[in-house]
């Protein structure tokens, strides 16, 4: 998900001769100016990520402040097209995307907006009016699916009333009945206070929700590669992002328990995704270059995390004849000896190494559990760099 976040601050420019300070007001509405997204280009936008081998991106089509990066009808002079970058942002990325990559592509949008006048009104209603709602939400809502028709629309800021508010269910009947899209399009449950982790095509319930057990409905994990904010910051430490190693045990992790990972990198104004950020997406994509079988189109099993071994995770994937399972090892083992308690074996069974050529030997330590015999392997043969996906066939308890 690409996030553009504006924010009102006030700063002191300094003092006069005299002494005294002077100060002035920087409003929300100072900060258009300043996005000019003058290097945004799309299509590189588009090669990092179809390079980190994502399935879908989201793109921030309006936060909560009302900044439109499309030029909305419901938007005058506060959206992308009047002022600041005087472009469509959301057009030119979601036609780079369908045209170099087979991503499907999303967009966010935020039900509320902070200081809007007829938000304000129907809050100090008690919300017993819709003047906002169908003044700006819900057009805006038909615009973006009518205009650039997204396979996902990812909804947000809906925490301060209950969908009735929001007309949501009547919106989302036309989505899924009348809409371009009705055949193709699927959404997440902020729709309402009432909504969350109850409805929806897939669950977000909170920010980088992860739930520890296995959910009842599809859930999506919605992180950021900065810990510490959604949006770019200037002042960012490298600590603060998320090493590769920490961002391949979320997924492995997520995948594990039945989630999808929504990755959040922030741009800054001038349209460019900093180097930091296009370098995880980059290592991700290599990584499932190789672990790839052992993510995409599987399952959770029925061990998600090892009984011996913590860092060990697992998925699995049905086949024609039975089910193989991918045991993801998140730290090499320091012996030559990999120890596993989730699995049961026997003769029939196989233990590979995804990107490696060659079988692996291995001992049963009883009617459950396995001990995996790991060779030298010189470095120029090691599949990857960081995790480690195990492939094992013919299980007894598969």
């Amino acid at each position: 998900m690409v996030l553009v976040r504006l924010a009102g601050i006030q700063s002191s420019i300094g003092r006069n001769v005299y002494g005294a300070e002077l100060q002035t007001k920087f409003y929300l509405c100072d900060f258009a100016p300043q996005f000019t997204a003058e290097f945004f280009d799309p299509y590189r936008w588009a090669d990092i990520f179809k390079s980190s081998l994502a399935r879908y991106v989201v793109l921030v089509t309006k936060h909560h402040e009302g900044f439109t990066n499309w030029p909305s009808k419901y938007s005058w002079n506060w959206n992308a097209m009047d002022v600041g970058p005087n472009r469509d942002l959301v057009g030119e990325l979601a036609a780079a995307i369908r045209e170099k990559t087979d991503i499907h592509f999303g967009v966010y949008h935020s039900l509320f907006e902070w200081f809007n006048p007829l938000f304000e009104e129907d809050q100090r209603n008690n919300f017993t009016t819709q003047n906002f709602v169908f003044a700006k939400t819900m057009p805006e809502l038909y615009e973006l699916v009518n205009t650039y028709k997204p396979e996902i629309v990812w909804s947000d800021g809906d925490w301060m009333v209950e969908d009735t508010y929001w007309n949501a269910t009547q919106f989302l009947a036309w989505l899924y009945n009348d809409s371009p899209v009705k055949d193709t399009v699927v959404v997440n449950d902020r729709w309402g206070s009432n909504i969350r982790c109850h409805h929806g095509g897939f669950w977000n319930c909170d920010d980088s929700y992860v739930p520890g057990h296995l959910m009842p409905h599809k859930w999506e994990n919605c992180m950021t590669l900065d810990r510490s904010s959604w949006g770019y910051r200037r002042n960012a430490k490298l600590s603060d992002i998320y090493s590769i190693n920490d961002f391949i045990a979320l997924l492995v992790k997520t995948i594990s328990l039945g989630g999808n990972l929504l990755v959040n990198v922030g741009p800054t104004k001038d349209g460019i995704i900093s180097p930091i950020f296009e370098e995880r997406l980059l290592q991700m994509g290599e990584w499932l270059g190789v672990n790839g079988d052992a993510i995409f189109g599987t399952q959770p099993w029925k061990y998600q995390n090892d009984t011996v071994n913590s860092n060990v995770w697992y998925t699995a994937k049905k086949t024609n004849a039975s089910t193989v399972v991918y045991a993801i090892i998140l730290k090499w083992p320091s012996t030559s000896t990999m120890m596993l308690g989730a699995p049961s074996v026997s003769s029939k069974t196989k233990i590979s190494l995804l990107g490696y050529n060659g079988a692996f030997t291995f001992t049963s330590t009883g009617t459950q559990g396995v001990a995996v015999d790991i060779p030298p392997i010189p470095f120029n043969q090691m599949p990857c760099q960081w995790g480690w996906a195990f492939q094992l066939d013919n299980l007894n308890n598969q």
